[in-house]
This record gives C-alpha cells, sequence and structure tokens, in this order.
C-alpha cells in the first residue's frame, strides 16, 4: 500500500525527503504566502483598529449613518477575505488539499463582490454594472451549490451501507 501525504507540518519535515521536487515547491511557496498574508492581515488588522477608534471615537461619528458603516463593514470584509484566503492556504502547506480548491475561490470571490457592494453607493451606480454584479453573484452562488451538491453526493455514495442514490434527510 502507498504511504500517504504528510498531513501537518511535523510529518513534513518527517518525509521532506520522500516528498517529489515539486511537493517540496508547492509547499515551500504556500508557506511564504502564508507568511506574507499574515503580515498583510496583522497590518490590516491595526490599520483597522486604528481607523475605528479615530472614526467612532475620536470623531464620534455613528456607526448607523451608512457611509460609516460601509468604510467600516468594508475594511472588516476585507481583513474576512483575507483570513479566509490564508486558512486555504494552511491546507496547501499542510498537504491536506491541493494549490486549488474551486469552492474556496468561489465563496473568497463571493465575499469579495458582497464587500464591493456593501462599499458603493448603489444610487450612484450605473444599471448595467448592478445588473452585471448581480448576474455574477448569481452565477458563482449557481456554482458553488452545484458543487456543494457534487460533493454531498460522492460523500453520502462512499458511506459504507449506503448506495449511490441513497439519501438520508441529512442536508
Amino acid at each position: 500500500m502507498a504511504k500517504s501525504l504528510p498531513h501537518n507540518l511535523i510529518e513534513i519535515r518527517r518525509d521532506w525527503g520522500e516528498l517529489s521536487a515539486y511537493e517540496r515547491f508547492e509547499a515551500f511557496v504556500a508557506l511564504i504566502l502564508t507568511f506574507l498574508i499574515a503580515a498583510v492581515i496583522a497590518v490590516a488588522v491595526w490599520r483597522l483598529t486604528f481607523d475605528v477608534v479615530d472614526t467612532l471615537v475620536l470623531r464620534s461619528l455613528n456607526p448607523l449613518e451608512h457611509g460609516v458603516f460601509q468604510a467600516v463593514f468594508g475594511e472588516i470584509l476585507t481583513v474576512l477575505i483575507a483570513l479566509e484566503f490564508n486558512h486555504t492556504l494552511r491546507y496547501v502547506v499542510t498537504r491536506e488539499w491541493g494549490i486549488i480548491q474551486a469552492k474556496i475561490v468561489i465563496l473568497i470571490a463571493v465575499l469579495a463582490l458582497v464587500r464591493k457592494i456593501i462599499v458603493t453607493d448603489l444610487s450612484a451606480m450605473a444599471p448595467d454594472a448592478l445588473a452585471a454584479e448581480a448576474a455574477l453573484i448569481l452565477a458563482l452562488g449557481i456554482t458553488y451549490w452545484l458543487m456543494r451538491e457534487r460533493d454531498d453526493r460522492l460523500r453520502l455514495a462512499r458511506r459504507p451501507g449506503r448506495g449511490a442514490g441513497a439519501r438520508d434527510g441529512a442536508s
């Protein structure tokens, strides 16, 4: 039986010699990207903290005012998008997933589009641009749903004692 790929940093160090040159390269690049994105996240959280304190405390602006809400929530979503991206890279470094996970990329794209919609004054947007963004979100949502349905069917088919078409009522 073939040996499974390492799934954490300790196993990667232990099995480094057995990894192919490309697997080593991929893990190394993912590790560097993880540290770089972590640095970006740290700076973004620092700036977010400074901006929130400055905006809401020092300038005494109302967080329920639309413009203030858009600015603060947009910054928060930017940090969350970076965190999700960095979280995904962790799985690449530990060899649990390959370098590209389409479902995660789709979710990050949806988050980015939602962030754009939140920080944009929709009344100032051209109707065709608004329709295009709506179509993008709808297409990404449908694509994610189809991929999730496929994965759910595959997972169900792999369960012992279940047929390929069996359903257990869980969603």
